[in-house]
């Protein structure tokens, strides 16, 4: 179980950045609600399956091993591990210091449910160092033999972190309009800081577990 609790916080690096910022211009949309829940489904459907995916092929992979090798196996993964995330946190990093918008965030005021949904799709799954996370999470948990519903603990907390502007209008009503845009601020300002800290702090984690 401490495994997979140290495993959470990294739902927090899932959505910091134009995540979390699509999810903010989405939920002050006219039409709110449809566009916000075709973002998140769209964006539960990519997470779930790349962790997934990225669980069972390294369990496969340490399954396949004899037994008197499995240590080494899970060792391996392990630096496998270790490599994306440091390619996230890096990744991370640079985009922030050369911080511009990207063009498709011009198109998030008019979007449509579909857009929204395409674009939680491919933010989700497709985002270098949300892709590089998902793999880090699901390889990690298999390699250190954990149940696969513990992957599942993630990518709800990763989406609940995602419904957040969502859950702000739903509990404030009307006050929530002068809280999402300073809320969408903070979080384009200081979200990837965190993100570095929760990355750094697993990093070191694995590596003491080596």
């Amino acid at each position: 179980m401490t495994l997979f609790l140290t495993a959470l916080p990294l739902a927090f690096v899932m959505i910091a950045g134009p995540q979390i910022i699509s999810a903010f211009f989405f939920a002050t949309a006219p039409q709110w609600r449809p566009i916000s829940a075709a973002y998140i489904a769209g964006a539960a459907i990519s997470l779930a399956s790349l962790v997934t995916i990225a669980y069972f092929v390294a369990k496969g992979i340490k399954s396949s091993a004899s037994s008197s090798s499995k240590g080494d196996v899970k060792r391996y993964i392990d630096y496998v591990v270790i490599a994306l995330l440091a390619f996230a946190g890096v990744y991370t990093f640079l985009k922030k210091r050369h911080a511009d918008p990207p063009k498709w965030m011009g198109k998030l005021e008019g979007a449509t449910p579909k857009f929204a949904f395409t674009l939680g799709f491919l933010l989700l799954g497709v985002f270098p160092s949300d892709l590089a996370t998902s793999v880090s999470v699901g390889s990690h948990l298999a390699g250190h033999d954990k149940p696969w519903w513990y992957s599942m603990g993630f990518v709800a907390l990763t989406l609940l972190f995602l419904a957040i502007p969502v859950l702000l209008l739903l509990t404030l009503g009307r006050r929530a309009e002068t809280i999402l845009p300073k809320a969408r601020n903070w979080m384009n300002t200081n979200s990837w800081i965190i993100s570095e800290i929760v990355i750094v702090v697993f990093l070191g984690l694995l590596i003491s577990d080596l």
